[in-house]
C-alpha cells in the first residue's frame, strides 16, 4: 500500500510540476513549442515583446483594479453577513443559510444571459464599477459560507467581555473578532482573490473596450488568426500573470495559523 501510495504522489505531482516547467523554459525559449523541451539559447525575448503597456501592464493593471475592488467588496459584506448568522437566532436562519449552500453550487454561466440584459437596461455594459459589483456578488455566497465558520470558532465570551467594557457591536467585530479570525479572514481573502483572478467569463462578456480587459481575458491575443501560438511570449505573460497570486500567498501567509490564539484566555 505503501508503494502505491508513494507511486500515486509522484504521478500527481508530476501532472502538476511538468505545466510549471513548461512555462519557466519556453519563457526563455523564443522557438518555444508544445513540447516541454531545454531551450537552445536561452533568452529575453519573449519578456522583451510583452514588455509593454498594451500587452502587459494595462491588463495586469485592470485585473488588479477588478479583482482587487471585488474582493474588497465581497469579503467587507461576507463579515456583515456572516455575523449575524453565526451569533443570532432568527426564524428565516435555515432557509438563508441553506440558499447560500445551494449559491455556492450554482455555475455562473447559467446567469450571465440574463445579467447581460440587466447591465445593458441599466447602462452597466463596459464599467469597471458595473464588473467590480457584479463579480464581488458572485462570489459572495462562497465568502459567508467560509467566513461564518471562522467567526463560529471565536468564543463569544471574549465578546460579551468586550460588550461589559462598553465596547458597541461594531467596535467588538473590528476589535475583537476580526483580530481573532485573522488566519480564518486570511483564507477566505486568498479564496476569493484567487478566483476572481482567473474568472474569465465575466469581464468578456461585462466589458468591451479593449482598454478594460483584464489579463485572463488578453490572454487570447496571443494567439493569431490563423490558429498560430507565440508559445513562448504566452508563458512570459503567464509568469506575470502569476507574481500578484504568489505575492498575495506571500502576504497573506504570514497571517495564516495566527489569530485564535487569545480564545485560550477564557479556559480555565
Amino acid at each position: 500500500m505503501s508503494l502505491a501510495a508513494s507511486i500515486s504522489m509522484i504521478v500527481l505531482g508530476a501532472a502538476f510540476v511538468i505545466p510549471l516547467l513548461w512555462v519557466v523554459l519556453a519563457a526563455f525559449d523564443t522557438e518555444a513549442s508544445l513540447a516541454v523541451s531545454w531551450p537552445s539559447e536561452w533568452s529575453l525575448g519573449n519578456f522583451q515583446a510583452i514588455w509593454n503597456a498594451e500587452t502587459t501592464f494595462r491588463p495586469l493593471t485592470n485585473s488588479l483594479i477588478l479583482c482587487g475592488g471585488a474582493t474588497l467588496v465581497t469579503m467587507t459584506a461576507a463579515v456583515l453577513c456572516a455575523y449575524p448568522f453565526s451569533r443570532y437566532r432568527f426564524r428565516a436562519k435555515r432557509p438563508l443559510l441553506l440558499t447560500i449552500i445551494f449559491s455556492t453550487g450554482l455555475p455562473i454561466t447559467a446567469i450571465m444571459i440574463p445579467v447581460y440584459s440587466l447591465f445593458v437596461r441599466v447602462n452597466l455594459i463596459d464599467s469597471m464599477v458595473g464588473a467590480i459589483l457584479f463579480l464581488g456578488a458572485s462570489a459572495l455566497p462562497y465568502a459567508i459560507f467560509l467566513t461564518k465558520g471562522f467567526i463560529d470558532a471565536v468564543p463569544i465570551q471574549i465578546e460579551e467581555s468586550a460588550w461589559t467594557e462598553g465596547a458597541g457591536l461594531l467596535r467588538t467585530l473590528w476589535s475583537v473578532v476580526l483580530p481573532l479570525m485573522r488566519s480564518g479572514l486570511a483564507v477566505a481573502t486568498i479564496f476569493t482573490f484567487v478566483g476572481m483572478w482567473g474568472n474569465f467569463f465575466v469581464p468578456f462578456m461585462l466589458l468591451l473596450s479593449p482598454d478594460q480587459l483584464p489579463a485572463a481575458v488578453t490572454l487570447y491575443t496571443f494567439s493569431s488568426q490563423y490558429g498560430q501560438v507565440a508559445y513562448g511570449q504566452l508563458a512570459a505573460f503567464s509568469i506575470f500573470y502569476s507574481l500578484p497570486v504568489v505575492v498575495l500567498y506571500l502576504f497573506m501567509g504570514r497571517s495564516l495559523g495566527t489569530g485564535f490564539a487569545a480564545a485560550g484566555g477564557i479556559k480555565g
